[in-house]
């Protein structure tokens, strides 16, 4: 899976032509979410809370 960035010990990916809804994967200790790009929660999976809240925040500045 094609990486985007990778900050904090998270690593966001995301594929092209994935399933919808429209969404990126992010990854922390081990665990990782689906979250989706229109709403920035997580649609399957989780993440520790503070992991969670820089995910959002990258997301919203990218």
């Amino acid at each position: 899976m094609p990486e985007l960035s990778r900050f904090y010990g998270i690593v966001i990916k995301m594929y092209f032509a994935d399933h919808s809804p429209p969404h990126f994967h992010a990854e922390y200790a081990g665990q990782e979410a689906l979250i989706g790009i229109d709403t920035l929660a997580p649609i399957v999976g989780g993440l520790p809370p503070r992991a969670l809240s820089l995910v959002r925040e990258w997301a919203s500045l990218h």
